[in-house]
């Protein structure tokens, strides 16, 4: 049983492939003139996404085809080269392109996810008996689309990360004129409407000590993009230690999460 489907693998990695700079199999410096061979990319690849689905460990997931200190190194070869950012940001254009990011309807939500082996941005959790965890302020399209997101330590509240997250929308080039941020009741103070204000923002933020259902408004939509990166226990529970390789992972599973939407939606609307 593969990790994915062929049909969201395949696409996935041609473009993936796209992006890698060629590299000879064999170096052509070493002095003897007989190096190993250089492991497939594709295979590297593979494991890649068998990690950040299972969440298992680099040792657990290596074999003969494929050593763990082979996928460290290549990952972060690919990192240095800003392959997995730029692989998200052509998954977002091609969506847009073909389907359309619903752009003038915003959602931003925190979520709090387990970081047992601590790390640059880990931190003591409250809802975990003050245990190491990871905080993503993730943002969304109004469809659940995941444009973002901003990592802090567990213990961070979610209305200092909303600024930070909101810089996000510079990456997107052309924005709608009207766009309409939906947020929870943690941001419902008169900072957060201020900082939406000097952004020429709307808003539509829950009252604190209202019950109402989440979908009452859109903001559903950011906490089913949560439950979707949930899914990849790498990210899930969260055993890297260094910014980058964490946000290596989350572009992967965004991308992935992108792709997915945009074959199942174009099978309705581009058949």
């Amino acid at each position: 049983m593969p990790v994915l489907p062929s049909w969201l693998t395949d696409p996935l990695w041609d473009q993936f492939a796209a992006l890698l700079p060629e590299r000879p199999m064999v170096d052509p410096g070493h002095p003897l003139g007989c190096h190993r061979p250089r492991i497939n990319d594709r295979i590297v690849f593979d494991k890649l996404l068998q990690l950040l689905r299972f969440g298992c460990s680099y040792q657990g997931i290596a074999d003969t085809t494929c050593s763990a200190t082979t996928i460290r190194n290549r990952r972060d070869e690919w990192i240095r080269l800003g392959v997995f950012a730029r692989l998200k940001q052509i998954a977002l254009q091609s969506y847009d392109r073909i389907v359309g990011l619903v752009l003038d309807q915003i959602a931003i939500d925190g979520s709090i996810t387990k970081a047992p082996g601590g790390g640059e941005v880990a931190g003591r959790s409250p809802v975990d008996r003050g245990k190491q965890g990871l905080k993503r302020s993730g943002m969304t399209d109004g469809y659940g689309i995941p444009l973002g997101r901003v990592l802090a330590a567990a213990n961070r509240h979610d209305s200092p990360l909303l600024a930070p997250t909101l810089d996000l929308l510079d990456d997107l080039g052309p924005l709608p004129d009207d766009i309409t941020v939906h947020l929870d009741a943690g941001y419902d103070s008169d900072k957060t409407r201020s900082e939406l204000t000097a952004r020429n923002l709307h808003w539509r933020i829950a009252d604190k000590g209202e019950k109402a259902p989440i979908q009452a408004s859109r903001r559903w939509h950011v906490e089913r993009t949560h439950a979707w990166q949930n899914a990849f226990h790498r990210l899930t529970r969260c055993y890297e230690r260094r910014t980058t390789v964490i946000n290596a992972f989350f572009d992967l599973a965004d991308t992935i999460i992108t792709v997915r939407s945009l074959i199942r939606r174009a099978w309705t609307t581009h058949r």
